[in-house]
This record gives C-alpha cells, sequence and structure tokens, in this order.
C-alpha cells in the first residue's frame, strides 16, 4: 500500500448534490441528504454514511470524495446530534439519539427512487441491491445496528433495528462493548452505549481502529474501539491504523481542526484499503483486496489487516 494511487480503478469525475430535503414530521427537524456520485456508470453501488457525533452532511470528505471517484454513490444525512441544528441539552430527543440517527437511514433507504430522481443524471443508474453503511465513530454504531447491532434502551430493552437491505458495513473508530468498562462520564451522558451485542451481527463487515484512539468513554483504551470486529461473528475483517487516534489521520475533512493526529499517508491508508473492501464486499473486484492483505500483514508501518 502507497500514499498514491498504484492500484484500483482510475478515478472518475464526481458531482455531489445538497440539500435534499426529506419531510420527516416524526423526528421534528426535516431530513437534509447530500449525494455524491460519479458522473459515468451504472450499476452503482451505494454506501450509507453516517456521520459522527455533532458533525454534518459535509463532512469527511476524504472518504466520500474518493469512494465516489471510485465508483460509489455515497449518500450522508445531517443527523439531530449535528451541531447546525442546535438541539438544547434538555430536547426530549436527546436519550433516543440515536434511534433518530437509525430512523434517518432507513428514511433515506425509504426514499432511494426519489434522491436518485434528485439529482440530474442519476436516474436509473444506482444498484439498489448492493448497498454498504459505513460510519465514523457514532456513526459506525449507526452502521452495526444496521446490520444487527443490538442496543439496550432503558425502556424497551435490547430491539433489532437491523435492515435486510443492507449488505455490509465499515464501522471506522467505533465504540465497543458497555457495562462496568464504561466511564462514569459515558455511562451517564451516552445511554445507548451502556449495553451493546455485537453476536448477531452476520453480515460481512470491515472494523478500522486507531491503535492510538483512547477515548475518554471507556477505561479499556484503544482495544475497546476493536470489539465490533472481536465481538461480532465471522467474516469480519480488522484494520489497525498504526499510531491512528480518533479522526485516524484525518478523515472527517481535510485541516479539520479536530484531528489529532493529522497525516496524510494514515488518511491514505484507510481510504485505499476501505475502498479495496467496498469493490471486494460489493462484487466488484477482489484483487485489490487481496492484495491490501498480502501487504499489510505483521509488520507493515502503517497498519495491520486480519480477518476471520
Amino acid at each position: 500500500m502507497t500514499t498514491h494511487h498504484t492500484t484500483g480503478p482510475a478515478p472518475t469525475a464526481t458531482v455531489s448534490v445538497k440539500p435534499l430535503v426529506l419531510n420527516a414530521p416524526q423526528r421534528g427537524e426535516d431530513l437534509h441528504v447530500r449525494i455524491t456520485a460519479p458522473t459515468a456508470g451504472t450499476s452503482l453501488p451505494v454506501v450509507l454514511f453516517a456521520h459522527g457525533f455533532g458533525s454534518n452532511l459535509d463532512g469527511y470528505a476524504p472518504l466520500v470524495d474518493h469512494w465516489a471517484s471510485g465508483g460509489f454513490v455515497v449518500i450522508q444525512a445531517t443527523h439531530l446530534d449535528s451541531k447546525r441544528l442546535h438541539l438544547p441539552a434538555d430536547d426530549p430527543r436527546r436519550p433516543q439519539m440515536w434511534r433518530y440517527r437509525v430512523q434517518d437511514m432507513r428514511r433515506i433507504l425509504d426514499e432511494l427512487n426519489t434522491l436518485e430522481a434528485s439529482v440530474p443524471g442519476l436516474e436509473g443508474r444506482i444498484d439498489h441491491s448492493r448497498i454498504v453503511a459505513a460510519g465514523h465513530s457514532f456513526g459506525g454504531q449507526t452502521a452495526g445496528i444496521l446490520v444487527g447491532l443490538r442496543v439496550t434502551d432503558p425502556q424497551t430493552g435490547a430491539e433489532d433495528l437491523s435492515d435486510s437491505r443492507v449488505m455490509a458495513s465499515i464501522q471506522l473508530a467505533t465504540a465497543g462493548k458497555g457495562g462496568d468498562e464504561l466511564t462514569p462520564f459515558a455511562h451517564n451522558n451516552l445511554p445507548w452505549l451502556r449495553d451493546q451485542d455485537f453476536s448477531h451481527i452476520a453480515a460481512p463487515g470491515l472494523v478500522v481502529a486507531g491503535d492510538k484512539d483512547d477515548l475518554p468513554l471507556s477505561t479499556r483504551g484503544p482495544a475497546w474501539t476493536a470489539d465490533p470486529y472481536t465481538l461480532s461473528r465471522g467474516n469480519k475483517s480488522l484494520l489497525t491504523v498504526r499510531g491512528g487516534e480518533h479522526f485516524l489521520g484525518g478523515i472527517s475533512g481535510y485541516q479539520a481542526t479536530e484531528t489529532t493526529d493529522e497525516n496524510p499517508d494514515r488518511v491514505a491508508l484507510v481510504q485505499q484499503v476501505t475502498l479495496a473492501y467496498l469493490r471486494h464486499v460489493t462484487g466488484i473486484d477482489l484483487t485489490d483486496w487481496k492484495n491490501a492483505q498480502t501487504v499489510l500483514t505483521g509488520g507493515h508501518p502503517l497498519g495491520r489487516l486480519e480477518s476471520k
């Protein structure tokens, strides 16, 4: 793996359209959606991407642009926790933030034909049978729930909110198991992390974890973010990014102020491995994924890729 395009498809031009607005009375705010797509190609698979806590549909350009230029239609929404929406601290929707995010994603899938027709030149070019959910941090949990991660709601217990329209997932720097491993802050403020059950996730998935991602949510240190891999069933892969902190070198945006470990090589690694995985899991091409598995064995300075 190098930091420039030596393998994979030649990047194609992309177009991005926003905001596409879906009426969503049950969430109290219209749902704003952005679609980034290649200008050419047909039977294009979809990546449904969920942003991290506080972000919005304009985030994560390094990943979104790379995936779209590699042949994928990338769909992003602005979720209720976005700083753009300024929800007050006592807003009654806050404890259910995790649930509204999943509903946002399902709403997008329900309205995919409408959204597709709203992007000039896109109609008829999407393959609705190949949809991968992806997300960073809080968004990684959202993607996980769509493929079978079960979150225990204090009121209703554990629920299965998976969606059969989603074939696989990519979870980047995502929360692990809850219970007594949570810090008091996480236990008190993020009730959706208290009890997460990864054992029902049968769909294929790639987990990306930074080995320096020491979040203030768990007492276990960086290994916590590998739980979505270690605690779920087979047909999963784990990319461990060496030296990677929570933003994995800067995946949330170029020169983004929240990035604590800015590193273009790290971002390029995540770009290349995730695109190779997307092409592999949607059946487009296996070569780049096999190449990544070969190259990223124990001694590679940027990262390690393992599968089960």
